[in-house]
């Protein structure tokens, strides 16, 4: 399996500081998690029923008219390239690794390539994936170049592969509207936005028959009762959205702050996350590692992703952690 951010444990183990003292700042996943109720007994105790409500505050929350709830966007990545013959198909790079894993996996011909280059380019492939926002990347798209991307690959019987995990800070920009149309995949993770990855759970909007498709392979009960239980809620509390989008923006323009402070600019970055690209970042990473401070750290390119902090400490913490490094030294 591929590496991901979040390895806590592993990390505390490397580097013989307890797990509870480190500052994680690894994954994209909201510091600010939605307030979890307690969940019924019944919950735990029946299986999951797909009449439950959850579709339909889904759909609403999304502006999507057909959504299905998944494992997490991870098992529709993982499972899309299980419903083509095989496709040539073109993943944005640098970005979320499974996407090109999961096509290579299943025998499809994979090129990788920088977003621009893709939708110049489009013709020469039968699915173009794409993340919106770019993880790590950054990039945001505009829906009218996607628009006209998917309309050239869908007259071909092609698919554009749309993953918005980090999409749920800037709302209007997302396709999950026009979802319907056949060869349009829009991806969407609860777990981000929500601070709930632990629930693995997340959401595909598509045409109907591609739904259909995808619910055959993942079979029955593909999200836990509690946590369908604990989505209805949080997906319709819309006072919460309002304020933690306010507050993941700033959080994000105060890490940005903090970075330039210390000399590492961001290249890149979105309301979830601080993207810095430099030959430095694998001797940042082992060095704030060394205080207990968690970064995700990319060979290709060599870069950082810094999660955001929590709150002040946090913040100070980081601040302190970098204030201690000789950049110019660092090799």
């Amino acid at each position: 399996m591929l590496e991901h951010g979040g390895r806590l444990r592993h990390a505390a183990l490397r580097y013989g500081i307890p797990e509870e003292t480190w500052l994680d700042l690894s994954t994209g996943v909201s510091p600010f998690a939605w307030p979890v109720p307690a969940v019924p007994t019944a919950e735990w105790m029946r299986l999951p029923e797909d009449n439950d409500g959850l579709d339909e505050v889904a759909c609403t929350y999304y502006g999507a008219p057909r959504v299905l709830p998944v494992a997490g966007s991870q098992a529709a990545i993982q499972a899309l390239p299980l419903l083509r013959e095989a496709s040539r198909v073109g993943v944005i790079a640098p970005g979320y690794n499974e996407h090109a894993h999961a096509w290579r996996r299943e025998g499809h011909q994979v090129e990788e390539l920088p977003a621009q280059a893709l939708l110049a380019d489009a013709g020469r492939f039968d699915v173009v994936v794409l993340i919106h926002p770019n993880n790590p990347g950054g990039e945001s798209f505009d829906r009218a170049d996607l628009l006209a991307c998917h309309e050239q690959l869908a007259a071909r019987g092609g698919w554009l592969v749309v993953d918005e995990a980090f999409m749920d800070a800037t709302p209007s920009e997302s396709l999950c509207a026009a979802s319907s149309m056949e060869g349009l995949v829009v991806l969407r993770s609860a777990g981000k936005f929500f601070g709930l990855a632990g629930a693995r759970a997340g959401f595909v909007a598509a045409s109907p028959a591609l739904l259909a498709a995808l619910r055959e392979r993942l079979g029955p009960w593909a999200v836990g009762g509690p946590s369908r239980y604990v989505l209805r809620h949080a997906l319709a509390d819309q006072a919460w959205h309002v304020m933690a989008r306010e507050r993941l923006h700033a959080c994000s323009r105060r890490l940005a702050r903090l970075l330039e402070t210390h000399g590492l600019v961001p290249t890149a970055g979105c309301a979830f996350f601080q993207w810095w690209c430099d030959e430095r970042a694998e001797a940042v990473h082992v060095a704030l590692a060394r205080q207990g401070i968690l970064t995700r750290c990319f060979s290709m390119p060599a870069s950082l992703r810094f999660g955001l902090p929590g709150d002040d400490g946090a913040f100070a913490r980081l601040d302190a952690a970098l204030a201690s490094l000789a950049l110019e030294t660092l090799r």
